[in-house]
């Protein structure tokens, strides 16, 4: 899953993760980011917000709440799409993401204990009702009631975890300009997981920043992760 202003495309021709998936026999599968072609007034007027920018959840407010469901597009409707076109095994099912895709990533594997066999994430939006981005963003979807916010906040969510151990992997660049700008807030997010003694391995990786440069480095990684618990 993708960040801001991406497609689907963004990930199959710049992540570099083909070889490493063959390798260990995975099918992936890239969603895009929003609904595309809904001609909703204002959502192509900025890039953070819109069009590229669901941020993976099911709007509430008009006029976007016919639409703009990014949540139970991947969680319900794509899945559903794959298993009866494709021959996967749709008991095994991991999910991995970047930046504002790092945060869907990341809800959708602590808000549905057991549909996923392990979640990864690079620079994941962690905290998003505390960052500029999530704010504009969850406003607009949401509406102004705070608690509709931490239903799609993995800071939130973690803290009533219950499902299976999940061993989640999160890369970060430490010279993300998007980390030192407060958008991130990884720290938030392992502090919680700390607390609530859920496994998380988290990397801090000098000299990357927020680029696909810095997921082609370690996207193998992240391969080999999800393989070990999706062919065990």
């Amino acid at each position: 899953m993708t960040g801001l202003t991406c497609t689907e495309q963004n990930f199959i021709t710049k992540a570099g993760f083909h070889q490493a998936a063959a390798e260990q026999g995975l099918l992936v599968v890239a969603p895009d980011t929003s609904p595309r072609g809904c001609n909703i007034k204002g959502e192509d007027e900025s890039w953070d917000f819109g069009t590229g920018a669901g941020f993976y959840v099911d709007a509430t407010e008009d006029p976007w709440k016919t639409n703009y469901r990014m949540y139970s597009y991947i969680k319900d409707e794509l899945p559903n799409l794959i298993n009866a076109n494709f021959p996967v095994d749709s008991g095994r099912i991991s999910i991995s993401g970047h930046s504002m895709g790092g945060h869907g990533a990341l809800i959708l594997a602590l808000k549905n204990p057991g549909k996923y066999k392990t979640v990864s994430a690079f620079a994941p939006i962690c905290n998003p009702v505390q960052c500029p981005w999530g704010k504009k963003a969850f406003s607009g979807y949401l509406g102004s009631d705070v608690t509709k916010w931490e239903a799609y906040d993995a800071t939130h969510i973690v803290k009533s975890y219950k499902g299976p151990s999940l061993d989640i992997l999160i890369d970060q660049g430490k010279d993300d300009q998007f980390l030192t700008a407060g958008q991130l807030l990884p720290d938030n997010f392992i502090a919680v997981c700390t607390e609530h003694k859920i496994p998380v391995v988290f990397r801090m990786q000098q000299g990357y920043d927020h680029s696909y440069y810095f997921i082609a480095t370690f996207i193998n990684d992240h391969i080999r992760h999800h393989a070990k618990y999706l062919n065990a």
